[in-house]
């Protein structure tokens, strides 16, 4: 199995470092070779986070070269943009329709692009967007955002929905897990009616 190379990107307080943990730990839970790292920004709550996970058989650094990442899993739209160099060409983005203002944006220092989307369009030729606010405000509970987003990149990667739910379980200790499985569950299903509908360019 080659090696697959993963991003999570967003903003510190979305959830991204345990979303990948949870990717670790199924893959992990496969038998796989899992290594991973992550950076955060300047702010506890606020500034950007990356987290890099590959798994394989055997995973020799935990950071792909630029261009070279399969997936990447955006919790925030301007931050699925700037990540866009390390996809490779034919790599996938899935990205959460959410947009947190960063710190020079609500300083006035700077403006939020109005065409992000237009711009992800356009330079990735592999994209799906997931409602993950929509399916939080769905199911009650705004905390549960990472958890439909992730659910809509799971179907992309080579684990089952029972694999997954074990992971929750294992990483969650039933805090919340019910609520988190059930958006996890939205996001993969509105994720694979989308792809049966419109392989391609993917819009959920």
């Amino acid at each position: 199995m080659k090696t697959t190379s993963i991003r999570i990107v967003g903003v510190g307080g979305q959830g991204i470092v345990l979303a990948s943990n949870l990717i670790g730990e199924v893959a992990l839970a496969a038998g796989l070779d899992v290594k991973k790292a992550e950076v955060h920004g300047m702010s506890q709550r606020g500034g950007s986070v990356t987290c890099d996970v590959r798994f394989g058989e055997k995973v020799f650094s935990p950071l792909a070269a630029p261009g070279e990442v399969d997936l990447i899993i955006a919790f925030e739209r301007l931050e699925a943009l700037r990540n866009l160099p390390a996809l490779k060409p034919e790599g996938l983005i899935v990205v959460n329709r959410q947009s947190i203002a960063p710190s020079t944006v609500t300083a006035g220092m700077a403006t939020y692009p109005p065409d992000v989307d237009q711009q992800l369009r356009q330079q990735a030729k592999r994209l799906v967007f997931v409602d993950g606010p929509r399916i939080a405000a769905e199911l009650g509970d705004p905390r549960v955002i990472n958890s439909a987003v992730l659910g809509a990149a799971s179907c992309h990667l080579p684990f089952s929905l029972e694999q997954w739910e074990e992971a929750f379980h294992a990483r969650l200790k039933n805090k919340g897990v019910e609520v988190n499985l059930q958006a996890f569950r939205r996001g993969r299903s509105d994720a694979e009616s989308v792809a049966m509908e419109s392989p391609g360019l993917q819009t959920a």
